[in-house]
């Protein structure tokens, strides 16, 4: 597990509270610091997914030494449903990039170092070289706009443009100074080409779509009583996520806080909220770990009533 400190992990052991015998999901394997974490807990089985090949050789590697109690399955988790087709106690999905992904310059995620501009999680499909050297500068700039939160999303796509007419882009390094040339550092020192990363990576890997089927899988797959636990590390996958929690528990029938629910003829409440509001990294742990700054974990239990979805595990 070098390389990868997972974020939350006492929370994420806390919140899932797992029993011998139980059956957990943990849908974005990584670095495994989620699924041995939990399997140290208690005689439990873990089913954990990941698309990336190289998580999944981290995993087999790993399985060897727990007894079979951990079980890798190579794919997106969104695709759990199909995956794993039975009934569990526990799902749990940490959203985004691994420490691992970002600190091999070869994956071409991060612009720490200079390496490939590939940016994909399952090391295959349409890279992010091939989005920047191939799409429209309209396209480019929602992209960057939209999945980035850059507000200066057309100033990059067309300084974008204008670079890759003299020669292709294939470089971190080579995005990096682009962006840079264009967009000046902030009171905050975040490095500006930051936004313009995260827009394309979430794209090229389609995160918050991967996200939405991931939580509505969880709820199909999860028994009465099961836990789903969700960290997230910034305000668009933390939305999804926020969003859903409120419709599935019912939240938004409710249209006074001081008076009774109200009536309603839609689907009953799957999920009992744990945590009204999302809990954040300690101040040790922020110490020990910057990357966990920006998380936030919100977690709910699976009622009995059938999945929104229609699904039948």
């Amino acid at each position: 597990m070098s390389g990868h400190i997972p974020v939350l992990l006492n929370e994420i052991v806390q919140a899932i509270a797992p029993e011998e015998g139980d059956i957990v999901i943990d849908g974005t394997f990584g670095g495994g610091g989620y699924t041995k974490a939990i399997l140290d807990a208690a005689n439990c089985r873990v089913f954990a997914i990941d698309r990336d090949p190289d998580a999944i050789k981290r995993g087999n590697t790993l399985s060897k030494s727990l007894d079979n109690r951990l079980t890798m399955f190579e794919g997106c988790y969104g695709d759990m449903a199909a995956l794993v087709n039975q009934k569990v106690n526990a799902v749990v999905l940490d959203i985004g990039v691994s420490s691992f992904q970002i600190d091999e310059a070869d994956r071409g995620f991060s612009f720490r170092e200079d390496g490939p501009l590939d940016m994909r999680m399952a090391q295959s499909g349409e890279s992010a070289a091939d989005v920047v050297n191939t799409y429209d500068e309209k396209d480019l700039a929602d992209i960057i706009y939209k999945y980035g939160e850059e507000r200066h999303s057309r100033r990059v796509a067309r300084a974008i443009v204008d670079a890759r007419k003299e020669e292709e882009i294939t470089t971190t390094a080579q995005l990096a100074k682009i962006v840079r040339s264009v967009v000046w550092q902030a009171k905050d020192k975040i490095d500006p080409a930051t936004r313009t990363f995260q827009g394309l990576r979430i794209y090229v890997n389609d995160e918050l779509g991967e996200l939405e089927r991931g939580l509505a899988a969880a709820e199909e797959l999860l028994l009465p009583g099961g836990r789903l636990v969700v960290v997230t590390f910034h305000s668009l996958e933390d939305r999804i996520v926020k969003k859903f929690f409120k419709e599935r528990s019912g939240a938004n029938a409710r249209t006074n806080r001081y008076m009774p629910d109200a009536a309603t003829d839609g689907p009953q409440p799957t999920f009992k909220l744990v945590t009204r509001k999302p809990v954040a990294p300690s101040e040790e742990e922020l110490k020990e770990n910057p990357r966990a700054r920006s998380s936030k974990l919100r977690a709910a239990v699976r009622t009995d009533a059938p999945s929104w979805t229609g699904g039948n595990v």
